[in-house]
C-alpha cells in the first residue's frame, strides 16, 4: 500500500515555517564573548607515539632464531614435528579467539609478503628478521610469509617450514600466525599478525 502525504502544506512551507519559528525564539540571546587564550600559554602538541621494536634487530640473530637441525639449540631439534601438509598455528597469550579465527579465515588487509623458496635456512633467516623488523617499523600489521610445503626437502621434511614455525614463535614483534587459505598458499605459507 502506498502512502500519500496529506496535501496540505508542502514541504519547502514547513521548512521556512521552522526557521523563522527558531529565529522568533533565539531573538533575545547574545553570543557569549570568547576568552583570549592566556599569553604563553598554547595548546600542547600530541607527542608522537613511539614504536619500539621488542626485539633488537638481529643483534645476535644466531640466539634469538636458531637455525632448525642445529646442536648448538635443544629447542630447534625438539621443534613439533612439522610436515609438508600440517597446518602451523600459534598465538600469544592475550590473543583472543576471535582474532585467530578472522586471522585463519584471511580477513585481515595483507600489508606485505616475502617468499623464502629455495633459500638456504640461514640466508631466509637473515631476510626474514630484517622484513618484520622493516614492516613492524612501517606500521604494518598483517604479513603473508611463504615458505613452501617441503617437498624437495627428501628425508629431512620440510626444513625451511620447520625453521619459521620456530622462528615466528621466538620472535617477540609476532602475536600469531597461522597457516593460510589455499588460495593465498595453504599449508605453504603463514598469515602473520604483528604487535601493534
Amino acid at each position: 500500500m502506498v502512502k500519500q502525504r496529506p496535501s496540505g502544506r508542502s514541504t519547502t512551507d514547513d521548512a521556512s515555517a521552522d526557521a523563522q519559528t527558531f529565529r522568533a525564539a533565539v531573538r533575545d540571546v547574545t553570543p557569549l564573548a570568547q576568552t583570549p587564550l592566556a599569553a604563553g600559554l598554547a595548546k600542547p602538541k600530541p607527542r608522537p607515539r613511539l614504536r619500539r621494536s621488542a626485539a633488537p634487530v638481529t643483534e645476535n640473530l644466531d640466539e634469538a632464531m636458531p637455525l632448525v637441525g642445529d646442536p648448538a639449540s635443544n629447542e630447534a631439534t625438539s621443534a613439533d614435528a612439522v610436515t609438508g601438509e600440517g597446518a602451523l598455528s600459534f598465538q600469544r597469550a592475550g590473543v583472543r579467539l576471535q582474532v585467530m579465527r578472522r586471522l585463519r579465515r584471511g580477513l585481515y588487509p595483507i600489508d606485505a609478503e616475502l617468499d623464502l623458496h629455495g633459500l638456504s635456512q640461514s640466508v631466509a633467516r637473515d631476510q626474514l628478521a630484517d622484513f618484520i623488523a622493516a614492516r613492524r617499523e612501517g606500521g604494518c600489521r598483517c604479513l603473508r610469509i611463504i615458505h613452501g610445503k617441503g617437498y624437495r626437502s627428501g628425508a629431512r621434511g620440510p626444513v625451511l617450514k620447520m625453521a619459521v614455525n620456530l622462528w615466528l614463535r621466538r620472535h617477540l614483534d609476532v602475536m600469531a600466525f597461522v597457516s593460510a587459505r589455499a588460495i593465498d598458499g595453504g599449508a605453504g605459507a603463514v598469515y602473520v599478525l604483528l604487535r601493534a
